[in-house]
C-alpha cells in the first residue's frame, strides 16, 4: 500500500530510523547472569560462539570473523531479499502477531474484530478474482473524467491518488511545538532517480523490466495501446527524474527547509493552483510551509504545464494500480512482485500470503494490533531493565560530553542541555489511536486500503490546528526497529525490538550493552549528526554552535565521511559518505557510547569474568558485530547502496569498530591487520 501522502509528510524531518538494541542488570556476576530465571536465547550467556569463522582475524574483518560459519549454514530463504539477525527476528514477530490475529476472529471486542475483518479482507482470494477489475473502475473512472489541469489537481490532493509532489503536515522546524504545512519532491515508479539517469547495462536491463511493468498494468486494467502509455509515463518520469535532488542533497536541512507562505509557494511554482491544491488537502488555512526540494518542486511545476494533459492521466491511473496491485487479482499481484521484488531486488518467490496480510494489518491498523501485541508480549520487567540502561547510556554520553577536547565550553553546555531534554520512550505509546471511525469490510480490500489512507489523513487533519502531540509514536510496537525524532528530541524503542538478539534479560551484561546499548547510543547519537545536530533540545531548528567547534565537527565529520567513500560493497558501486553520513555517525558514537556505560557497569559490579576464553570486551564487541549479521542479495545490495540513508550491514561492523580504540585493545589488533588504521587516523565525534 502506498503510504499515506499527509501521513508522510508528517514524517519528512524525522531521520534516522535504524533498526536494533541494550539493558543494566541488577547486581550479579557475568559468570551468572544467564542462569537467574532462565537461560539466554544465543549460547550460555547470549553470543552463538558457533557463528564465529576462527580462521578470520578479527583485525582482518571482524564482521565476517563473527559471522561468516553462520552465513554457510544460514542461506537467504527463497521469499527474502536478506537473513540476518533483524531478519529473523521479524520473522518471529510475524509469528506472534499471527497468533493474535487468528484467535481475534473469535473475540468479542471491537479491536480484535476490526483487525480480523482487516486480515479477511486479505485472505479473501477468491472473492478477490471473483471481483476481478471491478473494484478499480470507480477510481480509473475518476482519472478518466479528468478534463483539465485543475481536475488533476483535485485528484493530485485526494487521500489514496498518486501525486507528482507530496503535501501534508509536519512540526514546523521553526517552532516544533506546532505543526506546519509541508511539500516535497515525488512522482517516481521506481526508487530514486538513479534508476532513471545511470548508465551501465545493469540499469539499462532495470528500465527495459520496467518498461515491461508498466505496459502490463495498463494491458491488465483494460487500457488500450498499452506500449505507447508506457512510453508516455516512462518519458515524463524521466524528466521528473532529472528534476529531482540527490539523496545527499535532500538530507541537508540547511537547504530542504525552506518555510514559504502560500503565496511565495505559489511563485516559486505557479503551474499548480495552490489554492486549490491546499483547499483540496484540507490545509487551505495554514500561513507556512516547509518547502523541501525547491528546484525539484519549481521543474515538476513546469513540467506539469507542459506535458499534456492525457498524459498525466496515464501517469495517474498506471501510478493507482501499479500502488494497489496487491490488493488487486493475482496477476495484478504477481506483476508487482516481478518487477519490484524479484528484478529489482532479486527476491526468488513470493513471501506466504498469510505474512504478507499480517504486513497490511499493520499496515492500516498498526495501533490496533498494537495494544494486543503489548498485552500478550511485552512484560513490564523488560521495560523496566530497558529505561535503567537508557539512563545508563545518556550518563555515558553525557560524560563524553564534558570530555570533549574539540568543543567550546558554551557549545558544550548546549550539547548537554540538549542531552539533558532527550525524552526516551520504551515499549508502547501511552495512548493509542481509536480507529472506531474507519469502516472495516472483510469483502472488499481495496475499499478498506482507501479508507484507511483517508482515515490517516483525517487523523493528521485533526491534529493541525493543536499543538504537537509528543505522546504520537511515528512506529507500531510491533516494528522491529527504533527511530530518534529530532523536532521532538525524541528516542523511541518499540517492543519488539527490546527481544533477542538485541536485548535478552538472561544475558551476559556485557551482550545487552554491545546489542542494545549501542542501538541506544546510536539514536541518542542522532540528535548530534550532522543534521540532527542543527536541532537544539525544544527540537527547534536553530544554530547552537560555535562557529570554531562547528569547524571542528565538520572536520571530523568529512573524515568519517572520506572512510565511507571508500568502501564498495558492490563491484564498481562505493557507499556514498554524505548519504550515509547521519547513520555512520550514529552507529560510531552509538558503540563508543555502549561501551562508556557498560564500563560504568563493569566499574560498579567488578570486572567480569573470561567466558569460553572471551574477557567482557570480547564479548561487547561480539555481540556488537552479531546483531549486525545479514546476507543481501545483489540487487538488493545496490538498491540499498544508491537509496538508503544506512550503510550496508559489513560496514556498520567493519566502518565502525576500526576508529574504535577499546575494540583496538580488546582483540590485540596490530599494524599489518587488514582493519587497521593508525591512531591519528581514527574518528571520535563523540
Amino acid at each position: 500500500m502506498q503510504k499515506s501522502r499527509i501521513a508522510a509528510l508528517a514524517a519528512i524531518l524525522l531521520a534516522g530510523t535504524a533498526p536494533l538494541f541494550a539493558q543494566a542488570q541488577p547486581p550479579h556476576s557475568a559468570a551468572t547472569a544467564a542462569s537467574g530465571s532462565g537461560h539466554a536465547a544465543f549460547g550460555d550467556w547470549g553470543v552463538d560462539l558457533s557463528a564465529r569463522d576462527l580462521s578470520i582475524q578479527p583485525g582482518d574483518d571482524f564482521w565476517r570473523y563473527a559471522n561468516n560459519s553462520w552465513f554457510r549454514n544460514n542461506p537467504i530463504p527463497p521469499d527474502e531479499t536478506s537473513w540476518g539477525g533483524f531478519t529473523s527476528l521479524r520473522n518471529d514477530v510475524e509469528r506472534q502477531v499471527k497468533a493474535i490475529v487468528d484467535t481475534a476472529a473469535q473475540a468479542s471486542d471491537p479491536v480484535s474484530q476490526r483487525v480480523a475483518a482487516m486480515y479477511a479482507s486479505w485472505m479473501d482470494e477468491a472473492g478477490i478474482e471473483a471481483r476481478g477489475t471491478a473494484p478499480l473502475r470507480p477510481y480509473l473512472d475518476r482519472i478518466n473524467a479528468a478534463q483539465s489541469r485543475d481536475d488533476l489537481v483535485r485528484l493530485f490532493a485526494t487521500p489514496g491518488f498518486p501525486s507528482p509532489l507530496g503535501v501534508g503536515i509536519t512540526p514546523n522546524p521553526g517552532d516544533p511545538t506546532h505543526y506546519a504545512a509541508g511539500a516535497s519532491q515525488g512522482g517516481l515508479g521506481m526508487p530514486n532517480r538513479d534508476y532513471y539517469l545511470n548508465p551501465g547495462a545493469q540499469f539499462d536491463a532495470y528500465r527495459a523490466a520496467y518498461r515491461t511493468y508498466v505496459a502490463t498494468i495498463f494491458r491488465l486494467a483494460g487500457y488500450s495501446e498499452p506500449e505507447a502509455r508506457a512510453d508516455r509515463v516512462i518519458a515524463l518520469e524521466h524528466a521528473i527524474a532529472e528534476a529531482h535532488w540527490t539523496p545527499e542533497q535532500s538530507r541537508d536541512v540547511a537547504r530542504s527547509i525552506n518555510p514559504m507562505t502560500p503565496a511565495q509557494l505559489a511563485a516559486l511554482a505557479p503551474e499548480f493552483n495552490w489554492p486549490l491544491w491546499l483547499q483540496g488537502e484540507g490545509l487551505s488555512g495554514v500561513n507556512t510551509i516547509i518547502v523541501r526540494q525547491t528546484t525539484a518542486i519549481q521543474a515538476e511545476g513546469r513540467l506539469f504545464a507542459s506535458t499534456p494533459v492525457q498524459t498525466w492521466k496515464d501517469w495517474l491511473a498506471f501510478q493507482f494500480v501499479s500502488n494497489n496491485a496487491e490488493f488487486l487479482p493475482r496477476a495484478f499481484d504477481q506483476a508487482n512482485f516481478q518487477f519490484f521484488s524479484h528484478t529489482l531486488r532479486g527476491t526468488e518467490q513470493q513471501r506466504e500470503r498469510w505474512k504478507r496480510g499480517l504486513a497490511v494489518v499493520n499496515r492500516t491498523l498498526g495501533e490496533d494490533v498494537g495494544q494486543l501485541y503489548v498485552a500478550r508480549y511485552f512484560p513490564e520487567e523488560s521495560q523496566r531493565q530497558m529505561t535503567e540502561m537508557v539512563g545508563n547510556l545518556r550518563a555515558s554520553l553525557g560524560e563524553r560530553l564534558r570530555a570533549n577536547q574539540w568543543m567550546d565550553d558554551a557549545t558544550r553546555q548546549a550539547a548537554i542541555a540538549k542531552l539533558d531534554a532527550f525524552d526516551p520512550r520504551v515499549g508502547f505509546p501511552v495512548h493509542w489511536i481509536d480507529y472506531s471511525s474507519m469502516q472495516v469490510d472483510p469483502h472488499d480490500l481495496l475499499g478498506n486500503m482507501m479508507r484507511a489512507q483517508q482515515f490517516q489523513h483525517n487523523l493528521q487533519l485533526s491534529r493541525l490546528p493543536n499543538p504537537v502531540d509528543r505522546t504520537l509514536w511515528g512506529m507500531t510496537p510491533q516494528t522491529v526497529n527504533a527511530y530518534y525524532s529530532p523536532l521532538t528530541n525524541q528516542i523511541t524503542f518499540p517492543a519488539a525490538i527490546l527481544q533477542p538478539p538485541f536485548f535478552d534479560p538472561n544475558a551476559d551484561p556485557a551482550v545487552n550493552y554491545g546489542a542494545i546499548g549501542a542501538v541506544i547510543g546510536h539514536e541518542m547519537g542522532h540528535g548530534f549528526d550532522d543534521q540532527g545536530s542543527r536541532f537544539d533540545g525544544s527540537g527547534r531548528l536553530r544554530n547552537w554552535w560555535s562557529e570554531e567547534a562547528n569547524s571542528r565537527f565538520q572536520a571530523l565529520v568529512t573524515r568519517l565521511g572520506a572512510q565511507y567513500d571508500t568502501y564498495e560493497p558492490v563491484p564498481g558501486l562505493h557507499i556514498r559518505g554524505r548519504q550515509t553520513m547521519g547513520e555512520n555517525i550514529g552507529d560510531l558514537g552509538g558503540i563508543e557510547v555502549a561501551y562508556g556505560a557498560y564500563r560504568r557497569y563493569v566499574a560498579q559490579h567488578g570486572e567480569p569474568p573470561v567466558l569460553n576464553g572471551l574477557t567482557g570486551d570480547q564479548r561487547f564487541f561480539l555481540a556488537f558485530a552479531q546483531v549486525w549479521r545479514s546476507q543481501q542479495r545483489p540487487d538488493a545490495l545496490r538498491q540499498q547502496v544508491l537509496t538508503d540513508p544506512h550503510s550496508p550491514a559489513e560496514f556498520r561492523v567493519n566502518g565502525v569498530v576500526r576508529n574504535v580504540d577499546a575494540w583496538y585493545r580488546a582483540f590485540n589488533i596490530q599494524p599489518g591487520n587488514r582493519l587497521y588504521l593508525p591512531p591519528d587516523q581514527r574518528v571520535h565525534i563523540w
